[in-house]
């Protein structure tokens, strides 16, 4: 009979973490916090021919890949199904029926082997993914979020437990690159498109700043910014003017950015921790890493990123946050449904 209540917690688990939230099936292993393996299999190509993620694709997908996936995650990790102390899952957010796909698996493999499933929230694997770059680290610090769902400054208190000092009063500063990349033309996945251009521009584009003046809080705000982009490229078009392209990356990918690293900053220094750690898929983008680290250098503060792998959508990060939850002793019955949207702090 499976019964959450009668699970022991181990100090050191060996922990199978399963991601499908989105184009990304994914699983890895770790032992307490020690990474062993991290697979992907991506659907990301097939994607990219309709210019964005389709959830039916995306779930069919999932449901060829999800076995294959763990399959060579345990065999890098060196790991039997027997070594397994508990599954992680993403259960939200994200694309339902992508998320029902690993979930389901996972449930599956918790019942069958009785171990406890632990559920996590995609957006908690994000922040939690310095902690697979970094061994030592321990909170207090301050944590850049930035994704294509969410955008804001934390002060992560413990390991469970943070306060939002900032965040987006709209879009996200992932969706942003997303739409940016469209109207310039760039394929999908436009993130990493638009990254690419913009090394070949400069930032001579006038353009709003993403930092909201004068709210009562730190706030940041995307769709301003987003729609000036717009404008520029159809202003030009209409004038029949050439249009430079990666001079309009560039100034984009200033206006996004250079906030989120002056505040980020700002917020260590106010609150007196000595440590910014980031997470979500736009901390991928080499320019804000450059300029965290760089601006972080200067503050004399500890800077810890993700690798780029950990960075966007991975199992790695599901399976390090679940091993939060599982000391935590927060286990899932098998009855948890997938959520589309979940709150930052849930």
């Amino acid at each position: 009979m499976y019964n959450i209540k009668s699970f022991k917690i181990k100090s050191s688990p060996v922990i199978l973490g399963i991601e499908s939230s989105c184009d990304e099936t994914a699983a890895a292993v770790i032992s307490g916090r020690k990474l062993l393996s991290s697979e992907i299999i991506s659907s990301a190509a097939e994607q990219s021919v309709y210019g964005g993620v389709v959830p039916e694709i995306a779930s069919r997908a999932h449901t060829e890949a999800v076995d294959e996936v763990v399959t060579r995650a345990l065999k890098s990790a060196n790991v039997a199904l027997s070594d397994i102390d508990a599954v992680a899952v993403t259960y939200g957010a994200g694309l339902l029926g992508a998320l029902l796909v690993g979930l389901s698996f996972a449930k599956g493999l918790a019942y069958s082997l009785n171990i406890p499933l632990v559920a996590v929230n995609h957006i908690r694997g994000h922040l939690a993914a310095a902690y697979l770059v970094a061994e030592d680290l321990k909170p207090p610090f301050i944590t850049l979020l930035a994704s294509g769902g969410h955008t804001a400054v934390l002060h992560t208190l413990t390991y469970t437990d943070f306060e939002v000092l900032g965040e987006t009063c709209d879009d996200a500063a992932g969706e942003a690159f997303d739409k940016v990349a469209r109207v310039l033309g760039l394929a999908y996945p436009g993130g990493v498109n638009v990254e690419r251009l913009a090394r070949d521009g400069q930032n001579t584009v006038k353009l709003p700043s993403a930092l909201v003046k004068n709210a009562t809080c730190m706030q940041f705000s995307y769709s301003g910014l987003k729609t000036a982009v717009i404008n520029a490229v159809h202003h030009a078009e209409q004038k029949g003017e050439v249009l430079n392209k990666p001079n309009i990356a560039c100034s984009f990918q200033h206006a996004a950015i250079d906030p989120l690293v002056k505040k980020t900053v700002e917020c260590a220094k106010s609150r007196n921790v000595s440590t910014v750690t980031a997470g979500g898929g736009v901390i991928a983008n080499g320019y804000l890493r450059d300029a965290l680290t760089k601006a972080c250098q200067k503050a004399g503060l500890r800077c810890v990123l993700p690798e780029k792998r950990y960075c966007t959508d991975n199992a790695a990060m599901i399976a390090a946050e679940g091993l939060t939850q599982y000391l935590c002793g927060n286990f899932a019955s098998l009855d948890i449904n997938a959520a589309a949207r979940i709150p930052l702090k849930k």
